[in-house]
């Protein structure tokens, strides 16, 4: 693994499943356009970068500890439950464009692509589990500067992801009628709350 290409694609390998923040963000796009859906993947990939350099500077065993897990595991349950609930309840509010406020929703997207991420348990199993392992394999071969550019190689497959997301969310859109989208939204939102229930349930497991 010695080419920052082949970083580049399992950043995208392991970003392309559909999980709840990649929910949230289609839903975001087919909601309120491109900006919002890249806004909130921004938010999303700044808490990648908190939990990779946790994991490069050796706290993964803390996040990984079973208490932080069953809360990560609650707040998730809330985060996706609230969120799916809350579109439930303003699909009616679905519209195809967007004059008034802008710069305070895409505010919002970002903090909640941010938010919607860090309560995700999965993003934790995820950098403890592939990227701790990408760190003990390279360990005592790769430099430090080697290092650092595979990271930001797998960054950049996850961006790239995210983009494309994003990019076809906004032009689903464009192409759907009201109905249609409305729709998409049910199902996406129904997704996200069975996210919720299935974090939910994880943290009743691990409570008793």
């Amino acid at each position: 693994m010695d080419s920052i290409f082949i970083y580049i694609i399992l950043g995208v390998s392991l970003a392309a499943p559909i999980g709840p923040v990649k929910t949230v963000l289609l839903n975001t796009g087919i909601k309120n356009g491109f900006f919002h859906a890249w806004f909130f993947s921004l938010g999303a990939l700044a808490t990648d970068i908190m939990y990779m350099f946790m994991v490069y500077f050796g706290i993964g065993q803390f996040i990984d500890s079973p208490l932080l897990k069953t809360i990560l595991w609650s707040f998730g349950c809330f985060v996706l439950l609230y969120t799916g609930i809350e579109n439930l309840l303003s699909l009616n509010k679905i519209e195809m464009n967007l004059k008034n406020g802008k710069r305070d929703r895409l505010r919002k997207s970002i903090l909640s692509g941010f938010f919607m991420s860090l309560f995700n348990p999965l993003t934790i199993l995820f950098w403890i589990g592939i990227y701790g392992s990408i760190l003990a394999k390279t360990a005592g071969v790769s430099t430090g500067y080697q290092i650092i550019l595979n990271s930001i190689a797998i960054l950049l497959g996850i961006m790239l992801v995210d983009f494309v997301m994003a990019f076809l969310s906004s032009g689903a859109r464009k192409l759907l009628s009201n109905k249609l989208l409305k729709m998409v939204t049910i199902i996406s939102t129904i997704s996200m709350i069975g996210f919720g229930i299935y974090f939910g349930i994880q943290a009743f497991q691990a409570l008793f």
